[in-house]
């Protein structure tokens, strides 16, 4: 569904499709669309802070060609395309690429990707959910996929739990030749599914194992291996200085790593004391970098805090789960993980998103209890209403929540946010917009 964030109106919706035939849902094997829709992206870094942004350099020009011509196509596009490639900077020995900026007023086509239960993959226009082609084969039906991601005409997601009998492990979709390849690994992909390096190298975490994939070929270029523990989020990777790719990830004995990708088979650069009590599934990991450059780490956390765990700012007593956060500091001339803060306590927290010095963070309220043979049922009657927070990013202190807003609680996805607006998506099937009011 499109829906308009203005009006709160949907402005399209669009069926695609179901395997039939499949096991019964249950909670581990849902059925149906288990991964979220996502846009093609980049994986270079951002451009510094800094750079003039983007001016009109000529007179205004209508996207509608000349008589007879019609309006832009897809040809003009990857002219267009080309001329940026060809205009960006060149790149240092030893330095990373960074993403060309783009105009927000260029003309471009732009699409929404999606894997329905029947394996096939989407590719529909934002405007109005067409599909200007068929959709392509890529996973078995009735598989669990999770972590969808689209970069360099490629689409790359995971698959977890075994159902549909499709096996665990990495997959990929090159959009032009439509070939496809495989990963398969030897425990369940853990986390929100892939981290992507600068260079579109591909990081999944399954058991005790760290993977560096090839975008191509999905070959291993490499691997780290955690001793006597597994982990339980997916990593996340970022820059650390001008030279260096840093990645940290989270394991099941409520402890944080901080490794260096470049030479992933070696031991950690640093390793926090555990932050969590409780086997907690981390799920996926935030980071960010403040107007003084310090690179932050942040991880949300089940059940009560872990003690020793060092957090130099509290926020009350936490019983059900938090939000923590640590520092990437040098120490002894290596990059070093330091405590920083926790949050207020909150009931399951979901990974959160840092936006202009303000994490997000939804406390979703479920119920995450062991027992395998608790029914979904069950567990919705023990859950809560989920609460939006808004949290100060250097100490973690509450700056605002929703409240009673939130009538249901949240099952599966996370936050999003854009426009001024951050968005949750609740089990009830409700759709909530929170930011500043505007005029229209």
């Amino acid at each position: 569904m499109a829906i308009d964030t203005d009006l709160a109106r949907i402005e399209w919706e669009k069926s695609l499709g179901s395997a039939s035939g499949g096991p019964a849902p249950s909670l581990t094997c849902p059925g149906g669309m288990t991964s979220e829709v996502t846009r093609p992206t980049l994986v270079e870094y951002p451009a510094m802070a800094g750079r003039r942004g983007f001016g009109r350099g000529q007179p205004a020009a209508s996207g509608v060609g000349e008589p007879h011509q019609g309006a832009v196509t897809l040809r003009e596009r990857e002219e267009r395309e080309a001329r940026l490639a060809a205009q960006a900077p060149s790149v240092a020995p030893g330095s990373r690429p960074r993403a060309v900026p783009v105009s927000p007023f260029a003309p471009v086509v732009r699409y929404l990707h999606a894997i329905s239960s029947d394996g096939k993959f989407h590719s529909m226009y934002v405007s109005n959910g067409d599909e200007p082609d068929a959709a392509v084969p890529f996973l078995p039906p009735n598989a669990n996929a999770q972590g969808l991601v689209v970069f360099n005409d490629n689409a790359y997601v995971a698959t977890v739990n075994g159902c549909g009998g499709v096996p665990n492990g990495v997959w990929a979709l090159n959009l032009k030749s439509k070939k496809v390849s495989q990963w398969e690994a030897s425990a369940n992909i853990v986390g929100a599914g892939l981290a992507v390096g600068p260079d579109g190298t591909l990081y999944a975490a399954a058991g005790s194992k760290l993977a560096a994939l090839d975008p191509a070929t999905l070959k291993e270029k490499a691997a780290y291996t955690a001793a006597n523990r597994e982990f339980s989020s997916s990593p996340v990777i970022f820059e650390h200085g001008e030279d260096k790719d840093l990645l940290a990830i989270a394991t099941s004995d409520g402890r944080m790593q901080l490794l260096n990708p470049a030479a992933l088979g070696q031991k950690p650069l640093s390793e926090t004391s555990a932050f969590s009590a409780a086997g907690y599934a981390t799920g996926a990991l935030a980071a960010w970098q403040d107007a003084d450059g310090t690179r932050w780490v942040l991880a949300p956390a089940g059940g009560s805090a872990a003690s020793g765990a060092g957090f130099a700012s509290t926020n009350g007593d936490v019983k059900n789960g938090a939000i923590v956060a640590w520092k990437v500091v040098e120490r002894g001339g290596a990059p070093a993980l330091e405590a920083a803060w926790a949050s207020r306590d909150m009931i399951s927290p979901l990974p959160p998103i840092v936006i202009n010095d303000v994490v997000f963070v939804v406390a979703s309220g479920e119920f995450r209890g062991n027992d395998p043979k608790m029914t979904a049922a069950e567990r919705v009657k023990r859950s809560s209403p989920a609460v939006l927070y808004a949290l100060d990013a250097a100490t973690g202190k509450e700056l605002w929540s929703s409240g009673n807003t939130i009538t249901s609680f949240v099952h599966s996805g996370g936050l999003s946010g854009g426009g001024s607006r951050v968005y949750v998506s609740t089990h009830d099937g409700t759709q909530y917009a929170f930011g500043f009011p505007i005029e229209h």
